[in-house]
């Protein structure tokens, strides 16, 4: 039986859409398969401009060790549905596919400004990325989409809570920076559920996002941003 594509045309039809996405959760890995030794990591994050119509999506490659930019890299495609609540990978995957193409080389672990498995059917964008891209991902997210915490979070630096949908471990509340608010981090495709704080944490520097979706943020808000030549 063919493999059903992970990133269909849009129908109009938001149910089968659903559908597709509980069928791709299954093939989310939530086991680590990256390298022991991270050479690159990557960040994804996407915008929208002119009123919407263009899908703006930013790809930075950083060494893992000192942090510095190896290559970055903006795709702009013609936003290919509407916004639709729980839908959004639908919408914002075709730009970070493409923006994951043009990088010089693909990275060891990628994170991406958005959910992984902490959505309600179990595939927010950073699941569907990793899915669809064969890479080890992890969401990075600034609220809760689904669930909660049923244990307080401590304001030091690191601490961490699990966040569950019922009795569903989900993700994580995780605090980068006292005095702000805690990020949700949850695995997207071939990370544990264990491992995903502190790999965030690991490139978590002065600021509340770790570096490659810091960056990416950057990158994605900024519409005069052009790529540099490719050398």
């Amino acid at each position: 039986m063919a493999t059903q594509s992970p990133l269909p045309e849009w129908s109009g039809n938001g149910a089968a859409m659903r559908e597709l996405q509980q069928t791709l959760a299954t093939r989310v890995a939530l086991r680590d398969g990256f390298p022991k030794q991270l050479a690159t990591i990557a960040g994804f994050d996407v915008g929208f401009e002119d009123d919407g119509t263009t899908t703006r999506a930013a790809a930075v490659l950083l060494d893992a060790c000192t942090l510095q930019v190896i290559d970055q890299q903006v795709a702009r495609l013609p936003t290919r549905m509407p916004y639709i609540p729980g839908l959004l990978s639908f919408r914002e995957l075709p730009a970070l596919l493409e923006a994951l193409a043009m990088l010089k080389q693909p990275p060891d672990l990628v994170f991406v400004d958005g959910h992984g498995i902490a959505h309600p059917r179990r595939l927010g964008i950073a699941a569907h990325f990793g899915v669809a891209s064969g890479l080890p991902s992890i969401g990075v997210a600034k609220k809760i989409l689904v669930g909660s915490a049923s244990l307080a979070l401590h304001e030091m630096r690191g601490a961490f809570t699990p966040l569950r949908d019922g009795r569903e471990q989900i993700g994580w509340l995780l605090r980068s920076k006292p005095g702000c608010l805690p990020l949700v981090v949850s695995p997207g495709h071939r990370v544990a559920m264990a491992s995903a704080p502190e790999l965030v944490m690991r490139f978590v520097t002065t600021y509340r996002l770790p570096e490659p979706t810091r960056l990416a943020d950057r990158i994605a808000s900024r519409r005069d941003h052009k790529p540099p030549a490719s050398g």
